[in-house]
């Protein structure tokens, strides 16, 4: 029995790490925003997987998704202006990249699946029951995570060099950034983690 759970476990993970690869290194991964702005979807299989493989799961999907994301704007970034931000071997001028980069570029990706598992599990436990809200709310929080993280590197990491860049508008484009990005990303995450979480939750007890 435990064979058939840890070979169901790596199946399953296997999978939504095919589906995160696939997120990232494709054009299927971007919803259009505003103007130069997208929408990812890269943070909808860290957040699955959290939710239905648990924390520690999760957390190891957000780390793969740091990684491909820093592979993404190493060797093919979307948006070469603002790749020194994600990888420290671009520059901007006289800014570049720096050990900074690779902390925006994966600590907030892994912290994701680490936020959305460990919220499931308080939820679940408030309102006991495959509810919906308990999926919502988690993946919502976790893709959330990853926005609030990205954007405090860059203020902290980067601040100056942006200051400098946008002038007065650094607070402006931040919240343009959460308002056109990061929240599109949240509802989306909510909506697949429910459609998605809720129907294999209930499968996969009855197997397991």
């Amino acid at each position: 029995m435990k064979k058939n759970i840890n070979t169901l476990f790596l199946v399953q993970f296997s999978i939504l790490l095919a589906i995160e690869a696939i997120f990232c290194f494709t054009p299927i991964g971007s919803l259009p925003a505003l103007g130069p702005m997208v929408a990812t979807l890269m943070m909808v299989p860290v957040i699955i997987t959290s939710i239905l493989l648990g924390t520690k799961a999760g957390t190891l999907m957000g780390a793969f998704a740091g990684l491909f994301s820093f592979i993404v704007w190493t060797f093919m970034p979307p948006s070469p202006i603002v790749a020194f931000i994600f990888t420290p071997f671009y520059s901007l001028g006289e800014f570049s990249g720096n050990l900074g980069s690779l902390v925006i570029c994966f600590v907030p990706r892994t912290l994701v699946g680490t936020v959305a598992g460990y919220t499931y599990k308080v939820f679940s436990n408030v309102m006991p029951g495959k509810n919906v809200l308990c999926f919502s709310l988690s993946a919502a929080l976790g893709s959330l995570t990853n926005t609030f993280g990205v954007l405090g590197g860059i203020w902290l990491f980067f601040g100056n060099q942006y200051s400098s860049i946008a002038g007065g508008a650094m607070l402006l484009i931040i919240g343009t950034t959460i308002l056109f990005s990061g929240i599109p990303e949240a509802v989306v995450a909510a909506i697949a983690a429910s459609a998605v979480c809720k129907p294999l939750k209930v499968i996969l007890e009855r197997k397991i």
